[in-house]
């Protein structure tokens, strides 16, 4: 007879209040203070496993023993990528999806994404330098709305743009099931579903023609292996699915701002050391800062992993947050540092700040090259392109907050353009 290892176990009935308070490193600490990758605990009244390091990111990522329906808490899966949406996917009908996203991200649809975030980008300086000051979040937001709207086919109306920009910040903004913000956010969901479903119908009927390689023309003509046309419903969620994360950026990028000005020896490199330099500060921001707490899944079968016992159907917690901070993986790992990824040896399991494994078959986030681009293009523009005044504020940020991001949101004032722009439309 084979004998399990008893797998480490944290103590108490049940810790989802806990996590709540501890925030952010709750997981990892518990797996510091075990020695271990791997514990099981209580979270909302039923046996979880939580994994982390880069031994446990493989073992989660395993499709053969991990599924994600029905894995993700009901309230927080309504809000954030709604119902029956290619996070919720398995198996033949998750590669189909994942494809179709996948089809979006070519070079040359990404090229067309920066030059309209570029676009935006200008516009909004524009206007900025006639203000006294700027809340440099809520502006990105609507950036990020405006070129991602363009990007993926979705005609917005002026007047709508402040609207449609704070539903979709609800839908990562007020996740969490347990905040007053929660029914906004579940407000906000139906509402720019049944205002892309609308869109999806034109498009079926004729009366909305976008360009081809669009977002809203690939999700309205997607046909699954089948040949049935997705339901329209559900093509809506997709759409959202794109939209929603492009703006959701816009946390990322209050921490590069904030980056910058906490980290003055490292925003000069930027200056004088090219285009290199900037992808190591885009990922240590991604690394270093709050974003994505932890990922769900399920086990689908009992199964024996470094001697220890899974059962079948349990709840299982990635620790994204723990695993970029985890300090077998990262010397210094509380440290700000860009030039860590120097050398860096590239592993689909240790660096997860949204999601490991494989792009295309797996259930690494598609939108992961879309972020990267999009941070350098945003970089570039605080460094290189704008010159402003930093007013006295808080940058703390909250870790126990989901998602977390600098007290002041980041305030400008005295924002001028830096270079002059060639384009006379703008």
């Amino acid at each position: 007879m084979s004998h399990h290892a008893q797998m480490p176990k944290e103590t108490g009935l049940d810790h989802s209040l806990k996590i709540l308070k501890e925030g952010y490193p709750y997981f990892l600490k518990r797996r510091e203070e075990m020695d271990t990758d791997v514990f099981e605990t209580t979270i909302l009244g039923q046996k979880a496993y939580c994994l982390g390091g880069e031994s446990g990111a493989e073992l989660f990522y395993d499709t053969s023993k991990f599924k994600r329906d029905k894995a993700m808490p009901k309230p927080i899966q309504k809000v954030l990528t709604g119902e029956h949406g290619v996070q919720s996917l398995d198996g033949k009908k998750h590669e189909d999806r994942k494809k179709m996203f996948m089809s979006l991200m070519s070079p040359k649809e990404l090229n067309r994404l920066t030059t309209l975030l570029e676009n935006h980008w200008h516009q909004s300086a524009k206007k900025w330098e006639s203000m006294d000051q700027i809340i440099l979040y809520d502006e990105v937001k609507e950036i990020l709305c405006r070129t991602a709207c363009e990007w993926a086919g979705v005609p917005l109306i002026e007047e709508e743009v402040k609207d449609i920009t704070r539903n979709l910040a609800n839908l990562f903004e007020k996740t969490a099931s347990i905040s007053p913000g929660y029914l906004q956010g579940t407000h906000s969901r139906k509402k720019l579903e049944n205002w892309i479903k609308k869109m999806v119908q034109q498009v079926r009927n004729g009366e909305l023609n976008p360009e081809e390689n669009t977002t809203l023309y690939v999700f309205s003509w997607h046909r699954d292996d089948l040949g049935k046309l997705m339901d329209e419903d559900v093509a809506a969620v997709e759409v959202l699915n794109i939209i929603r994360p492009i703006v959701a950026i816009a946390i990322y990028i209050a921490f590069t701002a904030q980056a910058l000005i906490q980290y003055p020896e490292e925003s000069k490199k930027l200056i004088t050391k090219g285009s290199k330099q900037y992808q190591y500060f885009v990922q240590e921001v991604r690394r270093f800062y709050p974003f994505f707490p932890f990922q769900a899944a399920i086990t689908t079968k009992d199964f024996t992993w470094n001697g220890y016992h899974f059962k079948k159907e349990t709840l299982t917690i990635l620790d994204i947050y723990g695993t970029n901070h985890d300090p077998k993986i990262w010397d210094n790992a509380d440290q700000f540092f860009p030039d860590r990824f120097n050398n860096w040896k590239e592993s689909p399991f240790s660096f997860i700040p949204q999601g490991g494994g494989d792009h295309l078959g797996g259930h690494r986030c598609a939108g992961e090259w879309i972020t990267i681009k999009v941070m350098n293009v945003c970089l570039d523009f605080l460094v290189n392109q704008l010159s402003f005044s930093v007013p006295k504020q808080s940058l703390e940020f909250n870790l126990t907050k989901f998602p977390t991001l600098p007290n002041s949101k980041i305030i400008f004032s005295n924002v001028k353009r830096t270079k002059p722009v060639l384009d006379s439309n703008l």
